[in-house]
């Protein structure tokens, strides 16, 4: 088992990945550099070997893939895993490692976004996304984390173990964070340096398309992770549509003792047998999930008795 594993997923990084292998083993000296690269079609593999990284290869395309391979082969005590693109400096890698090492938490978020991240990031809808994302999900989790989007971060062994890798594309950062908050596992944030990327070097991002993916995983996640906040929210809505469009009726019934709109009112019937059925459906399923919280707990104890094994 390594001490330090530094995982760094790459496509097509040519221009930048030997930098950043070196700046790595300068700044971490004593960790073990993987570089994964996910169908490169350019010189990234030959630069990052000439470096110093060991190479692995992902051959399914997409960001999530890579990091499923990269958390099921590799042992280590501490994962720093960072991007391939020079746009994070390293002077705060040590730090980052030591919250895991040394004060044991499950995941150190690099923290961009209250440094240079505005003022370096050329791509003003990037910077609403990701403005947005951080919004969303520490409103609807009721969380404290500070980038949601960010690349750079530290795990600790349980956390990379126990952590289920769903997404195949770039809404793994939102999916590995709301995973940390559901279990009520310990995040700390580390402000870091942000700089754009070198002219020449294009992220592989894009604004709209992977935007609104992130968005779609982050409300599955709500509906998986807060049913009950889910279907109660939905049931709400459908109870305050069925009353607007029922108290017309109702007025109409005072006035007149008529009911001309039958059809109005069968649809409001409906709309509230809908809402009640949406409050039961996240009672049950927030029954099920306090169960897999439970497993979960259990599953990670079953982690650090794997984890003391492989270190003994």
């Amino acid at each position: 088992m390594d001490k330090i594993a530094v995982l760094i997923p790459c496509y097509n990084e040519e221009q930048t990945i030997g930098k950043v292998v070196r700046d790595v083993r300068e700044a971490l000296p004593e960790a073990v550099v993987y570089v994964y690269d996910n169908n490169s079609k350019d010189r990234t593999v030959e630069v990052a070997t000439e470096a110093g990284a060991i190479i692995r290869h992902e051959y399914k395309q997409g960001k999530g893939n890579v990091i499923r391979r990269m958390f099921r082969e590799i042992d280590a005590q501490c994962y720093l895993m960072i991007d391939g693109d020079d746009t994070y400096p390293l002077d705060c890698a040590r730090e980052m490692v030591d919250r895991v090492l040394k004060y044991h938490a499950d995941m150190v978020v690099g923290d961009r976004l209250s440094s240079t991240y505005f003022t370096e990031n050329k791509r003003p809808f990037h910077n609403f996304g990701n403005s947005l994302m951080r919004f969303g999900i520490n409103t609807l989790f009721r969380s404290e984390i500070k980038d949601i989007m960010t690349g750079y971060r530290a795990f600790g062994y349980e956390f990379v173990k126990t952590f289920p890798v769903v997404s195949q594309g770039f809404e793994i950062e939102t999916e590995m964070t709301i995973h940390a908050v559901n279990y009520h596992m310990q995040v700390d944030n580390v402000i870091v340096e942000y700089r754009d990327r070198p002219e020449g070097s294009e992220s592989k991002l894009n604004t709209y398309s992977d935007g609104l993916r992130v968005i779609r995983k982050m409300l599955q996640l709500y509906k998986n992770y807060k049913p009950m906040q889910f279907f109660g929210i939905l049931g709400g809505l459908l109870i305050i549509i069925a009353v607007i469009l029922f108290l017309p009726i109702l007025l109409e019934y005072f006035t007149t003792g008529l009911v001309p709109r039958f059809p109005t009112l069968i649809v409001c019937g409906f709309m509230v047998l809908a809402a009640i059925l949406s409050f039961f459906a996240g009672m049950i399923l927030e029954v099920m999930c306090a169960k897999d919280r439970r497993d979960f707990e259990y599953r990670l104890n079953r982690t650090c008795s794997d984890r003391r094994e492989k270190e003994s």
